[in-house]
């Protein structure tokens, strides 16, 4: 959510190559507070939102603010990440997910013990900021449940959506720019004519593997 520096004009590539296109939308920082209120009071569940890893702190913060259990951080390894194009320095190769419970009662989800860490190639094309298919697809899957409505108030391309109705899954999305949302809407009316994927429930208890000293 923290994108400024998308905008600088002073980013040069060493490869010659034109740089990096700026983002057409705005920065969360302003609109922070009233989006964690909004997004708690809507919530049933838990609430998760893409940040840098200097963002989770200010997220934590107003999460918390607005009435949230916060949870902790989790981890989108991106291999493919984009280079540091001015070699002044190491590339970021991952993007934070900062998560709350927002719902009654204890925090549950899928996957037991399981780390909150995915490693997952990006989303090439299309939405500047869009979120490849298998990363919210295995969110949605791991943080949801199958009737539940999934709520993507920065819809973008609609990722969130296609991932939650093949899922089984219910959406709601909302986006600001008219041709973004015709497109996302499209894409989603597609989805909703293929039949969800049957996946196996996860098990309840982690297997405990025995361990040989070789």
């Amino acid at each position: 959510m923290h994108h400024d520096h998308h905008a600088r004009a002073s980013i040069r590539r060493t490869d010659g190559l034109a740089p990096p296109r700026g983002v057409s939308f705005d920065g969360i920082d302003a609109i922070r507070d009233r989006a964690a209120r909004e997004m708690v009071c809507a919530a049933r569940g838990w609430v998760l939102v893409f940040c840098l890893a200097e963002g989770v702190r200010a997220w934590r913060d107003a999460l918390q603010a607005a009435g949230a259990r916060w949870h902790g951080t989790l981890a989108w390894i991106k291999p493919d990440a984009s280079p540091r194009f001015d070699g002044t320095g190491p590339a970021r190769g991952f993007e934070c997910i900062a998560c709350a419970w927002a719902g009654p009662g204890r925090r549950r989800w899928n996957r037991g013990g399981a780390r909150g860490v995915y490693t997952c190639l990006t989303a090439k094309g299309g939405h500047v900021a869009a979120k490849p298919e298998a990363l919210m697809t295995a969110l949605v899957g791991d943080f949801t449940q199958r009737g539940q409505i999934i709520c993507d108030p920065f819809m973008g391309s609609g990722t969130t959506g296609l991932a939650a109705l093949r899922l089984g899954r219910g959406f709601c999305g909302v986006e600001k720019d008219p041709s973004t949302y015709s497109a996302a809407q499209a894409r989603l009316a597609m989805a909703a004519r293929m039949p969800p994927l049957r996946l196996p429930e996860p098990p309840a208890v982690q297997a405990q593997l025995p361990l040989e000293i070789l």
